[in-house]
């Protein structure tokens, strides 16, 4: 296991913290409009290979230790859980399922995160405010999301979407683990070379569901539109760069509980954009999941939060 040697600057955190949530908040409709032009594993397998290689350059360039294979090795491990199963089954979903659906469904990673946890146990499941906030943020999140789920109801394949759904949550368990796994298992201090070592892995991973499915026969690239570029292009600066760089360092030096938030934070950053950007409206019921989402983070923080205050008192007693 990696055992921090220093404590990483507040700044830094709320910094890395920022990305994640606002970031990843985007995602959900910058996939479905690249999806729009770029058929799933092609995306999957250009979006990370372009990022793991810049990645990969930006870490010689800082002359870090890159090819070593017990660097390299829990790293891929890694990738493959988060970003080639989960991440993937997310890309691939979306073809079928409203982005809402999906996000409802992800949101259950953090309570993977808990029941995965096992060294964590003894502390995560005998503190009744993270229980609490991770039970009530889910439910936060279906709530926000109610009105779009009852009304795509009737439009869902049965047998395929309910497919789909079970598949959801099997990506949100891979990628809990594949995040676990890396913050007990990675060797590299650097948070860039675990990055990249990650998506390059899961980038390369992706191609044989391209020649599989035959996506390369109708892929004509010269006639895929502009915004798509333009959409795939976040993905791999912001989604997987900044996003995916954050979320790893964050892995290492916070509790996994507290990092999972994203998955509540996240839905609410989404429709915050569409409100904003899309002239969409805001709902009784919305307002209200908004409050309970945000409400739930600050109860799995508040023990943290409890626990700095009484030894900051000692301190200054002292």
């Amino acid at each position: 296991m990696q055992v921090q040697s220093k404590t990483p600057s507040t700044l830094l955190v709320v910094l890395a913290f920022a990305t994640v949530y606002i970031v990843w908040g985007s995602t959900y409709f910058f996939i479905q409009r690249a999806l729009s032009g770029l058929p799933p594993f092609f995306l999957g397998a250009l979006r990370f290979i372009i990022a793991g290689l810049l990645m990969l350059g930006w870490s010689l360039l800082r002359k870090e230790t890159v090819f070593s294979w017990k660097l390299m090795k829990p790293a891929i491990v890694t990738g493959l859980l988060l970003l080639f199963v989960g991440n993937g089954i997310v890309i691939w979903v979306e073809q079928f399922l409203p982005s809402a659906m999906v996000a409802i469904m992800v949101s259950s990673s953090p309570l993977w995160f808990i029941l995965l946890d096992k060294p964590k146990w003894s502390e995560n499941l005998s503190n009744k405010s993270t229980i609490f906030g991770l039970v009530f943020g889910f439910a936060g999140v279906v709530l926000l999301f109610s009105e779009k789920i009852l009304s795509t109801m009737s439009s869902l394949n049965s047998s395929r979407d309910l497919f789909a759904m079970a598949l959801v949550v099997l990506g949100s368990m891979a990628w809990a683990g594949g995040s676990l796994y890396s913050k007990y298992y990675s060797v590299s201090e650097s948070a860039t070379v675990n990055s990249t070592w990650q998506m390059l892995a899961a980038g390369i991973a992706f191609i044989p569901g391209c020649a599989a499915t035959n996506e390369w026969r109708n892929l004509d690239l010269a006639a895929v539109p502009a915004d798509v570029w333009l959409a795939t292009a976040y993905l791999v600066v912001f989604g997987s760069i900044a996003g995916f760089s954050a979320y790893v360092w964050l892995l290492k030096v916070q509790p996994a509980t507290k990092v999972s938030t994203y998955a509540y934070i996240n839905p609410v950053v989404a429709v915050l954009l569409g409100i904003f950007f899309a002239g969409e409206s805001i709902t009784i019921l919305q307002i209200i999941g908004l409050a309970i989402i945000l409400g739930s983070v600050l109860m799995i923080n508040i023990h943290k939060y409890r626990k700095n205050s009484g030894v900051l008192a000692v301190k200054g007693e002292g």
